[in-house]
Parts: structure tokens; sequence; C-alpha cells
């Protein structure tokens, strides 16, 4: 078993119910981590004023989506909750708060779409961290260092975004096709974090960082885990790496421990 933290490029709500490359990856990634004790998701999904985490013990599956299939909106994910976990992800992150949410989010498209691959079962319990959107990105990285030692508690750290979302620039037809600009970020990124994950903070400077985060939802939650691998000296390795749609990446990525 090696539990530890995984950063997911999880992109369209469709990878639920199909089965593609990128889902072949997550099941495989499930395999070779084994199955944690619980899991801390952090999902682009939930992005909102505050730090929170969810703490109920059944939390409800979010279709926080529209357009799609009535499949998709029809499927369950009945993971339980982990009242437990919340109080201690609250614990060690002080003296920041974390508030404890029992009743007003759950499990959102971002964290069920990559674990119905990865554990189809859902019968590992889930709690769900907010990213606070009023923060900067040292924050994020500093509460991801933080959040370490759950690593050492048969813990997976779940953050599921990508590394390039620009649904403005998206290109329908370029199904296994990145531009430039989103294939030379995805890089750099890759080379960031690999070598000085601590410096995720700095690629605000990038030449192509505005096209590739115009919102930074969903690059955010890799911060995390670049704090986790900087507090743990861990190395950042790529599970699968490629953009869809010219303007999304989909590259994930699992520490080593």
């Amino acid at each position: 078993m090696t539990i530890t933290a995984t950063f997911v490029g999880h992109g369209s709500p469709m990878n639920t119910i199909e089965t593609n490359k990128w889902t072949d990856s997550w099941h495989n990634l499930g395999e070779t981590l084994g199955k944690p004790r619980a899991i801390l998701a952090i999902s682009a999904h939930w992005y909102i004023d505050a730090t929170a985490v969810t703490s109920m013990e059944r939390p409800k599956v979010i279709h926080d989506f529209y357009g799609f299939p009535q499949e998709l909106s029809n499927f369950d994910y009945p993971a339980p909750g982990s009242p437990d976990l919340a109080l201690r992800v609250a614990e060690i992150a002080k003296p920041e708060v974390v508030s404890l949410d029992d009743k007003s989010w759950g499990i959102d498209h971002g964290t069920w779409s990559v674990l119905a691959h990865m554990y189809p079962e859902a019968d590992v319990p889930i709690v769900q961290l907010a990213i606070d959107a009023r923060k900067p990105i040292e924050y994020h990285i500093d509460l991801g260092a933080k959040l370490a030692p759950l690593l050492d508690e048969d813990v997976l750290v779940l953050a599921s975004g990508n590394v390039v979302h620009n649904l403005r620039q998206i290109q329908w037809k370029a199904e296994d096709q990145g531009f430039k600009w989103a294939w030379e970020f995805d890089v750099d990124v890759a080379s960031t974090i690999q070598n000085h994950p601590e410096e995720l903070r700095n690629l605000k400077a990038h030449d192509a960082y505005r096209l590739a985060v115009p919102t930074p939802d969903h690059f955010l939650p890799l911060a995390y885990i670049a704090g986790i691998a900087a507090a743990k000296g861990l190395k950042f390795e790529k599970v699968i790496e490629g953009c869809t749609l010219g303007s999304l990446s989909m590259t994930t990525y699992k520490l080593n421990k």
C-alpha cells in the first residue's frame, strides 16, 4: 500500500460514465495506491470565500453542471463522510480557521467523477476541503504543507482540477490536441513542481499564465499537492500527461515517498 497525495486533471463530467485513456489511468492509479482509510478531496468546484471542510456522516452527491445526459445527472456515489477526519483537518490547519460544514456542500463532480474509477465501490470515507477564493496561491501552498501529516495517517489527499483550464478557448473537434501555449505551460509547470514545488507560486509570471489560468479555481488544487511535496521532500511523478480540446490539460501526478 502506497498512500500518498495526487493531483488529477479531471476534465469533463462525462469521464464519469465513459472509458478512455484518462479514466483508465485513474483506475490504475487507484490500484497502485491501494485503499486508504479515508480521502481528503480538494476539488476545483468548491471555490468559495472561506476555508471549510465537509463534516457530515453522509455527504450528498452534488451534480454541479448542466447540459449533460440524464445518465450523468442520475449518477450516485454514496460514499460515507468522516467527521473525525474533518476535525483532524481543522486541528492541524491552526491557526488558520477551517470551518466545519455539515449541511451546505457534499461531494461534487470534481471529486466523484475521478473516484468513480479509482474506487468504484464508493466504500472509502470522503471529506472535501473548500478552496478559499480570497486567498493568494501562497496560502494554499502553505495549507497544503500543514496537511502533509495526513499521509502518515493512511489518508489519501486527492486534488482535482486542471493545470490548463480555459473553457472559452475550447476546440470541440480537437479531442486529443492542445494549443502550443497549453502544452508549453503544462510542460513548464511539470518542470517546476518536479524540481522545486514551492516555486509553483512564481508561475504567474509565465507568458501563457493568463491563457492557461484565466481563473484560479482549477489551478489551485495543485498548490496543495505542491505544499505537501515541499513539506515532506516528495517527488512528483506523472501518471498520464496530455491536453484535450485545445485548452484543457489532463495531466495527472502522484507523489512518491
